[in-house]
Order: structure tokens, then sequence, then C-alpha cells
């Protein structure tokens, strides 16, 4: 530690004997780096600051009617990539910047600068953005921000536009294919109805349903002929014991006992005549497990239950009637009445068999077609399957382009995303650059350093040895013995003097930039004020 001592005072002693050359090297410094840092110039910022505002009513009010977009998502990407090379050149146009770039390379070094040297910057969630620009001329600076708000304001609706005019047309494009898709597809559907228009129903079923309609009303048509087969029968019967000469109270009872039918009960065969014709309807629309068919089939089971009592009721009040003896006018009206009778019977048989027969015709004829129609009903599913899909995407694509529209018009109404500018673009009225208070500290600090480093320079270069020690520690030689310096009074006053004049100087320069702080200092105070 002693050793280390010894060193650095040693090193001062000599950094001593170098002093005026470390001040004048200071003093150097200080004055060439004063003068640069006044010449350099003044810089302003000028910035302003603008909320975008995304909570509109109309969002929720055009909810499903129209295509919104992320505006929160495109207003930051647009922040991010504002500071583009388009939108600078378009900078430098606005604000007459490219007036004094005569050359090419000029003009790339004014867009880089500018690049590098205009700032946006956002607060995140708020959707607070400040855009700032430093420059030496404060006009110039206020042109820059001014027209960067503008472009920040028109890339926001430019985007949107052009993403919604892109959007149309690549619509437009798709709804005239898918419409040509579509005709086609209506003209393949219309060639196979008319080639296979025999064979088409209005109810929509199957071969295998028509089939098995047509066999049940062939079955009840055959039911019905037996029925009415019997009843001629009887009839025939009765009309045979009349003219055979059986007594009219036999005759009457035979009758009325053999053509129970015979006994008209018309509002009730109305209702039923009615019920049966709906029920038709109903099967050609709905299955046997529709609610409608089931109530309608019960509604018809009662109403022929209840003309089976009535038709009853009357027989029982025909036959317990006393029927005296016929004469020769009674008998005749008799034979008349089971005539007609008869004649009713015999075109209610030939109209059934009339049915029967074309019944048998239309079962035969479904039958024979049940081995070609699964490949027609296939390829009639296949084209009405192909014609919906198509059409569902034609109309999907006019609803979305319907939608893009709107979506447009949404983008260009007022509140959608507006633009509020909190802030106009304005210059400060400090200086932001250079900051002078802290530069004249740093350039002293310099200025000393320098010095210092000229002085120990110096003595490294032309070392001064001050005692033997140090001179046989350097030479690596014994060191025999040392001769003293007698100093007299006047030497002892010019040291002094030289003392005096060194800190002179060294406080001189302190003083001075003290003084230059002091000056700075007012004057940014009246700047300001």
């Amino acid at each position: 530690m002693e050793e280390f001592v010894q060193q650095v005072s040693s090193a001062a002693r000599s950094m001593w004997s170098y002093r005026w050359a470390g001040l004048i090297a200071a003093w150097v410094v200080a004055v060439l780096g004063s003068v640069v840092m006044f010449r350099i110039p003044d810089r302003y910022e000028a910035s302003a600051r603008i909320y975008v505002d995304t909570q509109s009513i109309l969002k929720p009010l055009m909810q499903g009617l129209a295509v919104q977009p992320n505006v929160d998502q495109q207003v930051g990407m647009l922040s991010r990539t504002l500071i583009s090379r388009p939108n600078i050149e378009k900078l430098v146009r606005m604000a007459d910047l490219d007036l004094k770039s005569e050359s090419k390379a000029q003009q790339e070094a004014l867009i880089e600068s500018l690049q590098k040297s205009v700032e946006i910057k956002t607060t995140g969630r708020d959707n607070l953005y400040t855009l700032s620009y430093i420059e030496s001329d404060r006009d110039k600076a206020k042109r820059v921000i001014q027209s960067m708000v503008s472009i920040f304001v028109e890339s926001s609706l430019g985007a949107s536009r052009k993403d919604t005019d892109s959007a149309k047309v690549f619509l437009d494009e798709q709804i005239k294919s898918y419409e040509s898709k579509l005709e086609e597809a209506e003209t393949r559907l219309k060639d196979f109805r008319l080639r296979n228009i025999d064979m088409q129903t209005g109810d929509g079923k199957d071969s295998a349903s028509r089939l098995t309609e047509i066999n049940q009303l062939l079955a009840r048509s055959r039911l019905e002929l037996r029925e009415a087969e019997q009843a001629r029968e009887a009839a025939k019967r009765q009309l045979e014991a009349e003219r055979s000469g059986a007594t009219a109270n036999t005759v009457t009872q035979g009758l009325m006992a053999e053509s129970a039918t015979s006994f008209a009960t018309p509002e009730v065969d109305a209702r039923l005549d009615a019920l049966r014709r709906n029920l038709d309807g109903l099967l050609q629309r709905y299955t046997d497990a529709h609610p409608d068919i089931i109530t309608t089939r019960r509604l018809i089971k009662e109403l022929e239950e209840q003309k089976r009592r009535e038709v009853a009721e009357l027989r029982k009040a025909a036959l317990a009637s006393p029927v005296p003896v016929l004469a020769t006018s009674t008998q005749n009206a008799a034979t008349q009445e089971l005539s007609r009778l008869l004649a009713n019977s015999e075109v209610m048989v030939a109209a059934l068999r009339a049915r029967v027969t074309e019944y048998t015709a239309r079962f035969a004829a479904a039958k024979a077609a049940t081995r070609t129609s699964p490949q027609i009903e296939a390829e009639a599913a296949q084209l009405n399957r192909d014609y919906a899909i198509i059409k569902k995407s034609y109309e999907d694509l006019v609803g979305r382009r319907q939608s893009a529209v709107m979506s447009g018009d949404l983008d260009m109404a007022s509140g959608v995303a507006d633009f509020r500018l909190i802030d106009p673009p304005r210059v400060s009225q400090k200086p932001v650059a250079p900051n002078r208070l802290l530069l004249l500290p740093m350039v002293l600090a310099a200025s000393l350093v320098i010095g210092l480093f000229s002085s120990f320079a110096a003595a490294q270069l032309r070392p001064v040895f001050n005692d033997g020690s140090s001179l046989g520690s350097r030479t690596g030689l014994p060191v025999l013995g040392t001769v003293s310096l007698i100093v007299n009074d006047e030497d002892r006053r010019t040291d002094q003097m030289g003392k005096f004049r060194f800190l002179a100087g060294t406080g001189g320069l302190v003083g001075l930039f003290m003084i230059a702080m002091v000056t700075v200092s007012i004057l940014t105070a009246r700047q300001i004020g």
C-alpha cells in the first residue's frame, strides 16, 4: 500500500511539472467544445394527440346485418405501419419538404431522416396516439405533424374502402359464376322433367309409395264392389219374391231385412264423404302416423258407427210398424220400389267394376315402372341435390354481397371509427435539444479530463524524477547520492506566482462555465415566459 501511494505521489509530482500543458489542453478543449455546443441549432418538438373512438352505437344495431371488422386491430396495425416508406414519401410531398431536394440522394437522405425522426406512440388500450417530430425549423416541424395527422386519418378510411371494394369485386365475380352454374342446373332439371313427365306426381312420392297407395285403393274398391254385388243380389231376390205373390208383409219385412243400406242417412253420408276426401288429401302429404290423419280416421270410424246405429233404429221401426194386407196398388208400388233399388244397385256395381279395372291397370303400370323408376328417382334426387346446393351457394353469395355493401356504408358512416384530435399540432416553445445545461458540465468535465491526461502523457513521454528512489526504480541503476537545490526567496515568490497563475487559469475555466450555465438558464426561462 505504501509503495502504491508512493507511485501515485510520484506520478502527481511528475504531472505537476507539465501542468501548463494540461491547462492549455483543457482550455483548448473547453473552447472548442463550447463553440461546437453553441453552434448546434435549437431543435423544437411538434406533436399532436389523436383519440380513436371505436365504440359506436351502430355496432349493436347492425349486428347480424353487416360484417363488422375488428376496428381496434385495424387501428393498431395502422399505427404500427404508419411510418412506412410510401407514407413518408406522401408526407414529403404534402409538407413541401422536397422543394430543397435537388438530387435523388438528397431525397433519399430526407426520407431516411424522417423515418428515424417521426415517432408515433400509443397508450395501449385507450386508443390514444401521440405523433411527434423534432426539427430546428418550427414551421417545418408543424407542417410535418399536420401532414402525419391527415395521413393517419385518411389511411384508415382508404384501407377500409379498399377492402370493401375488393370484397365486392370478388363477390360479383363469384355470383356471376354461380349464376351461370345455376342456369345450367335449372336447364338440366327442366330437360329431365320433360323426358320423364309421365313418371312425375304432384305429391312428390316415390314409386314404392305410389304402388302401396294404389294397392290400398284397389283393395278398397274390390271390397266396395263385393258389397254392391251382395246388395244387388238381395234386391233381385226380393223382387222375385214380390213377383211370385208373396205376402205384402213378408215382402216388406224381407225388403227391409235384406236391403238395410236402402235406409238413407244423408247428413252422416255427407260428412263421411267429406272426411274421406280430406283423408285422401292428407295421405298424399303425410305418413300414417301424422296427428291429423289419426284424428280424421277416428272421426270416420265414429261416423260409420253412428250410421250403423241409425240404420238399425230405422230398421227396427219399420219392422215394428203394422203392415195391412196390401192391395194391388200397394203391391205395384213395392214392385216399382224394388225395381228402382235393383237398377241403382246395377249402376253402382258397374261403376265399382270400372273403378276396380282402372285401379288394376294403374297397379300394373306402377308395378312395371318400379323396374326403372329407382334409377330415374336417383337421377332426379341428384339433380335436385345439385340444384339445391348451387342455389344455396348463390343465395349466400348474394346475401354476403349485400352484407359487404352495408359494411362499406357502415365503415363510412359517422361514429364507426371516430378520429378525434385531442391536441392539435403545436410546437413547443422551449427547445427540446440540445440540452445545454447538461452539455456544459459535460464539456467542462471533458476538458478537465483531457488536461489531466495531457499532463500525464507529457510526464510519461519526458519523465521527471523528484527523488532518488524513483530514479533508481526507473533506470535499474544504483543511485549513489542526490544533490539538493537551495531555494531562495525570489525562487519561492516565482514558484508561488506560478501556482497562483495556474489556479487562476483553472478557476477561470470553471468560472466561465458556471457563468455560461447561469446565462443559458436565464435565456431558457425567458423563452418559456
